[in-house]
């Protein structure tokens, strides 16, 4: 009797049902960038504040210089001038003009500012050689955002324009959650810092690395703790220790049904789940809850194409939840096939692959073999293909799902 593989869907059911959300405290604005906003935000001053100035030259009541052309040019008296924060001149008298800068407000009296270049730029007096129409080159108060307009949607991403708004509007600080602070375990007897000597049966720790990655680029902190042996006790002591800094744990290796399983034989007992997912690669997979604060824990696999592949099915997408973005799971987008490709019954393949637009149409090719140990086809990589279960062949010209591994979403 075999035992009963869980699909991708009930493993990630089992991940995100129990999740929540972390909680929603103001943040400094630069801290929110790529978060969600957690209100909406509501403009309490116009932009711009103030009627002002579109372009160098000088502030005028349009009636007054109505006749200027070249061949009949209007002549007033320059009575000020006015920059952008230092505005002292705050009302035009009828019949005169004040010089006035980019960005500076408009005095009271005046419409309209007659731009350098169709003047002569005077200092005491300016000729004006050329009629503006009333209100041109004038930026009006709430042109842009009024007082009471919603700017920002509950929801929304914050990206450097949303982060730019408001700024400008005045808010220090927006209401989001945080980002989750991920510490990544990498187990391993053999495993050795990068930049030190290799021993005859030892190999340098590129798991760490990469979850520290990819749980860095999806938006969180990432703590990427030092190596831990192949025995529970001390795998236990390293996560006791790191558990006052962790929103969610993700450790890679020791889940399988080897002797030195260290991470299954550690945590097991502890009630954390851990059992075979219909997938390849990631077949063994790993989820529960730690320590008094019930910190998630991820147990990957060792391997380091099934660690990513599994990072990017099931903790990238509790990663979005706990921040409060939508949609949590990677989107599929459709592609072509170029090359046939094989799939073993009963498990739903992510082939590394590259994905290419070209003319509008979507190809995708596969990348390298199927080992799970092959990180370098996974470098050359930007996509996942996605095989259902109940194929077991793809001939070229086939339309597959696709997961685009470097599109924001």
């Amino acid at each position: 009797m075999t035992d009963h593989l869980d699909s991708v869907e009930e493993h990630l059911d089992r991940v995100l049902r129990d999740l929540e959300p972390l909680p929603v405290f103001p943040q400094p604005l630069m801290d929110t960038l790529g978060l969600a906003c957690a209100e909406d935000v509501v403009a309490t001053v116009a932009l711009p504040a103030f009627d002002n100035s579109a372009m160098d030259g000088y502030a005028v009541a349009s009636a007054d210089v109505a006749t200027a052309t070249e061949e009949s040019p209007v002549h007033l008296p320059v009575v000020g001038e006015i920059g952008a924060g230092n505005a002292q001149v705050l009302a035009l008298a009828p019949g005169t003009a004040v010089k006035i800068m980019t960005g500076a407000p408009v005095p009271t009296g005046a419409d309209a500012v007659v731009p350098y270049e169709w003047t002569d730029r005077g200092v005491a007096q300016v000729t004006v050689s050329r009629a503006p129409a009333a209100g041109q080159h004038v930026r009006p108060a709430g042109e842009d955002v009024g007082v009471g307009d919603l700017v920002i949607e509950r929801g929304a991403v914050l990206g450097p324009r949303q982060v730019g708004l408001l700024a400008s509007i005045g808010r220090a600080t927006v209401r989001s959650r945080p980002r989750p602070r991920v510490v990544i375990l990498s187990t391993g007897t053999e495993l050795r810092e990068p930049g030190v000597p290799l021993g005859h049966d030892s190999i340098y720790d590129g798991n760490s690395f990469l979850l520290a990655a990819a749980a860095r680029q999806a938006g969180a902190i990432a703590y990427r703790v030092g190596i831990v042996p192949d025995e529970p006790q001390a795998f236990l002591d390293a996560l006791e220790d790191q558990l006052v800094r962790a929103d969610v744990v993700v450790t890679s290796g020791g889940v399988s049904q080897g002797d030195f399983d260290v991470v299954k034989a550690a945590l097991a007992p502890r009630g954390v789940w851990f059992g075979p997912v219909a997938m390849q690669p990631g077949k063994p997979q790993g989820f529960g809850f730690v320590g008094e604060d019930n910190t998630p824990v991820f147990t990957l696999p060792g391997n380091p194409v099934s660690s990513y592949v599994s990072f990017q099915l099931f903790v990238l997408p509790a990663l979005r939840k706990l921040m409060g973005l939508t949609p949590w799971s990677r989107p599929g987008v459709p592609a072509r096939l170029t090359h046939a490709v094989t799939s073993p019954p009963g498990r739903r393949q992510y082939l590394r692959a590259e994905y290419v637009v070209e003319g509008g149409a979507a190809s995708v090719s596969p990348v390298g073999g199927a080992g799970s140990h092959l990180i370098g086809d996974l470098a050359n990589a930007n996509a996942l293909v996605v095989v259902p279960e109940d194929v077991t062949s793809l001939e070229p010209g086939a339309q597959v799902s696709v997961l685009p591994l470097d599109l924001d979403f």
